[in-house]
């Protein structure tokens, strides 16, 4: 009985496998990945601000000395009397305008005239010395003493470091945000796996169905065997495709990540792990921080992957079979076009109610979706970047593969009855009924 289903499994991997299309995704994905890790490396050294030279009619006289003292690099302000008179002049890329009310007026208006393409960046760092200007002009304007050294004292830009305490008492460092957009990240990876492959089980039965190729292949093995061997056949072409995207990654991890960062982002992060980084005096961003020392860790990426193995393996099983019914039961995709909504409505709320989930992974709504079968592969996969306690999760494996054994045991009676169905789309009282036939 193994032999055969094995060769259905072969056949249904090598056919898929040898496509252009695994191949192609296969191999798109890591330079995906890759292409996201150098992009700000690349960004930083190839991105250099172009030379601009700013005409400034500061009708105040008080934000002329802010702006030659903080002026921002490849920028040239240059004084004039009035902005009407340069404001066609091309020589200048941009006027810029001051009312003389700027203090007193609180809804006065800087206009800044732009002969090309505005800047974000140098907009915000204009409007930053403007605004850092004005507020110093008022708060003189009160007359106390050592006003702004008080308020200066007295600023706090604290920054917060997450460390999760596992059983023992030991910490790790983490990132909720990093945690987040992981979780979220699998579970649309998960989902769209999910999609592809269920319907690609749905669809190869159709097809075979209509050309009666079924008919024939079970004269010389039970519908049960048939039926799990194109599950698991398709099945091993996902998880082949999640094993070399993590081996890929991990490679990366440990490569290719290290060799993008600068020598100063390297050696803090070294730092951050080494438990030897002051967060007060650090160059970097905290979260930045913690998330490269997060991502190159090729054991916390190895592990990652490996939950999304277990997960995609249930899920996948899980709903094959749903699918495989449904493809068992109709003559064409368009006629499957309504019972495939008992399998693609699940996942979307699973999808759905993850990203809900990710706000508050430990909370009650969290704990439920990841353990009914029907929404755990995605709201748990979610909830894991997060270190939630290790029995939720082996409790939501044990439910999802049990559940499969019962969805898979349901499916083939439908299977076997279906298969052999022509010319009629079945109701669900029609499902119902094969289901029930011993």
């Amino acid at each position: 009985m193994s032999s055969k289903i094995n060769i259905i499994i072969a056949r249904e991997f090598t056919e898929r496998v040898a496509k252009k299309s695994f191949i192609i995704t296969t191999l798109l994905m890591p330079i995906i990945m890759v292409a996201f890790m150098a992009a700000p490396a690349l960004i930083a050294a190839f991105s250099t601000p172009s030379e601009r030279t700013i005409a400034v009619a500061d009708k105040s006289e008080l934000i002329w000395p802010a702006l030659t003292a903080e002026k921002p690099e490849h920028v040239s302000f240059v004084k004039v009397a009035n902005a009407d008179s340069v404001i066609t002049n091309q020589k200048y890329d941009a006027v810029l305008e001051i009312n003389e009310d700027i203090v007193s007026n609180k809804k006065s208006t800087v206009r800044l005239y732009m002969h090309d393409a505005g800047s974000m960046e140098l907009e915000s760092k204009i409007s930053s010395i403007i605004n850092d200007a004005i507020e110093s002009k008022r708060l003189k304007d009160y007359n106390i003493e050592n006003l702004d050294v008080i308020l200066n004292d007295i600023n706090s830009n604290i920054s917060l470091q997450t460390i999760r305490l596992d059983e023992s008492g030991n910490g790790e460092n983490t990132s909720s945000m990093l945690s987040y957009l992981l979780g979220i990240a699998m579970a649309f990876v998960l989902y769209m796996f999910l999609l592809m492959y269920g319907q690609m089980v749905m669809t190869s039965i159709i097809e075979e169905k209509n050309n009666r190729v079924l008919e024939l292949v079970v004269t010389s093995i039970k519908p049960m065997q048939l039926m799990l061997g194109k599950i698991l056949g398709v099945g091993l072409v996902a998880v082949t495709q999640i094993v070399i995207w993590g081996v890929l990654t991990c490679l990366m991890s440990a490569f290719l990540l290290p060799a993008l960062l600068p020598e100063t982002v390297s050696s803090q992060v070294e730092m951050f792990n080494a438990g030897n980084l002051d967060m007060a005096t650090a160059t970097v961003d905290t979260d930045l921080i913690q998330a490269i020392s997060i991502l190159g860790s090729v054991a916390y990426i190895a592990k990652i992957f490996a939950f999304m193995l277990l997960f995609l393996v249930g899920g996948f099983l899980f709903y094959a079979s749903i699918f495989a019914a449904i493809g068992s039961a109709v003559d064409s995709v368009q006629d499957a076009s309504q019972l495939v909504s008992f399998a693609t409505i699940p996942i979307i709320i699973g999808l759905i109610g993850g990203m809900a989930v990710a706000q508050d992974p430990s909370g009650t709504l969290g704990f439920w979706l990841s353990i009914i079968p029907f929404t755990s592969p995605m709201v748990m996969l979610i909830r894991i970047p997060f270190e939630i306690p290790a029995w939720e999760i082996w409790i939501s494996v044990a439910l999802l593969y049990a559940s499969f054994i019962f969805m898979a045991w349901l499916a083939a009676k439908i299977y076997r009855i279906g298969i052999f169905m022509h010319g009629k789309k079945p109701s669900i009282k029609d499902l119902y009924r094969w289901s029930t036939y011993k």
